[in-house]
């Protein structure tokens, strides 16, 4: 959430940087917002006021032993209009929150102009042995759906028991899906210091609005039956990801400055409807509605997110190198960042069988985006408390690593060559598959 003394102070301001996003702030509907708040404002006062000053005249006249019942009568005429003014004050005040929460973070200066991704500029390429550009594979690749069919990867079993966009694992594919998520897991907490969290897969309403999912993305949630023990309640939802209840841990807190920066890591199924991306990436696992990932969320005092970004990015980029995967690093444009990120970066890894580079890994600081909603706070070296500043990022996606891994190191009979890195979580092996 956007800090409302900004749209107060310079609204103008805030509107061409949400424009930068593609984003049409309407003005007219703030200012007559704020043109409201303050006339109920000052009627407000002006009500409290004039009570006041019966109240005063009441006293004065009791001890004149002078009758006050007129005077009395107008004071509780006046408590009933501060009531209805309190009612529709709420109501203003609602309809600002609800415009708030509707607006998405600003962009960060560094950040490019552009409205999709093919403003995306890219920031630097890595490629095994040291080169910039994917080494050949010396035959005519196949796609992960073709290499997986003989290694346990089905479509058809998936779709069976769920529908489209499911799918199934079944030994070797099952064994090197585990693998990558225990071996990415086993980096980020032993190398990179984050403190791994089992978390749950369902969360209430008020961590997806922390985050930023709701209420402008519910159409790609998948809710579940009402929450209590009777089945009341608000909605409960399966997670799109473990960053919402990861950076939910702070949610109406103050968060000691000693214990800064929280360096979180789940491996988690993710659950995405993906509403109105049909017909695209229909073939495979690319986009699917439930796949796992390993998340890393920092949360860290202002003062450290930019260098906390840049972190975040080589923990993921680690991952990659050390499974000998060829990966660009992308800065996304304004236009194509997700609504809570005020800076993005892709790692987009190489996928022979597609000739293409698809994401596999989005990293993004927040600001105090998230904080602002969730109203989490640090109390600074004056005392003062401050909003945090959140982080998240995938370090990495597992299931689109299980394709890079397929079509990166596919061998002409079939098999999968293992990285020397992995081989440990793997039982030794150096091949999968025939």
């Amino acid at each position: 959430m956007l800090d409302p003394s900004l749209l107060r102070k310079d609204i103008e301001s805030v509107r061409a940087r949400l424009a930068r996003r593609g984003f049409d702030l309407d003005v007219v509907a703030f200012e007559a917002l704020e043109a409201q708040r303050k006339s109920l404002q000052t009627a407000t006062e002006s009500l409290q006021a004039r009570r006041n000053a019966l109240s005063k005249q009441i006293g004065q006249l009791k001890a004149k032993g002078e009758d006050t019942s007129a005077v009395m009568a107008e004071v509780a005429g006046i408590g009933g209009e501060i009531a209805t003014v309190a009612t529709r004050n709420e109501e203003v005040q609602q309809t600002f929150s609800q415009m708030l929460m509707s607006l998405p973070n600003l962009p960060a200066d560094r950040v490019p102009e552009g409205r999709d991704e093919t403003a995306n500029v890219e920031q630097r390429r890595w490629a095994p042995g040291g080169g910039t550009e994917p080494p050949a594979l010396g035959f005519e690749p196949r796609d992960h759906v073709d290499v997986g069919a003989a290694l346990g990867l089905d479509f058809e079993t998936g779709a069976k028991l769920s529908g489209a966009r499911f799918s199934v694992l079944r030994g070797p594919a099952a064994r090197l899906h585990r693998a990558l998520a225990q071996f990415m897991l086993d980096v980020h907490t032993g190398e990179h210091g984050y403190v791994e969290c089992y978390t749950p897969y369902i969360v209430n309403a008020d961590s997806l609005r922390g985050t930023g999912q709701l209420p402008k993305f519910e159409q790609d949630l998948f809710a579940t039956h009402k929450g209590g023990q009777e089945g009341d309640g608000d909605p409960l939802y399966l997670i799109p990801t473990s960053e919402v209840p990861l950076t939910n841990f702070v949610r109406g807190e103050i968060v000691p400055a000693e214990s800064l920066p929280l360096r979180l890591t789940a491996h988690t199924p993710c659950f995405r409807s993906e509403a109105g991306s049909y017909g695209r990436d229909t073939r495979g696992m690319i986009r699917q509605h439930q796949f796992d990932k390993v998340e890393m969320v920092q949360i860290v005092e202002p003062s450290r997110s930019d260098e906390a970004l840049e972190q975040m990015v080589g923990h993921a980029e680690k991952i990659l190198q050390r499974l000998e995967l060829p990966y660009r690093v992308m800065l996304l444009c304004a236009g194509d960042m997700g609504f809570g990120a005020r800076t993005t970066y892709d790692l987009e890894v190489w996928l022979p069988g597609q000739a293409a580079y698809r994401e596999i890994s989005s990293v993004s600081n927040c600001g105090d985006f998230q904080a602002r909603r969730m109203q989490a706070r640090f109390r600074s070296p004056k005392g003062k408390p401050e909003f945090l500043h959140t982080l998240n990022g995938s370090g990495l996606a597992v299931g689109r690593t299980l394709v890079a891994m397929l079509e990166n190191h596919q061998q002409p009979d079939g098999s999968i060559a293992i990285p020397a890195a992995l081989r440990p979580w793997l039982g030794g092996v150096e091949r999968l598959g025939r």
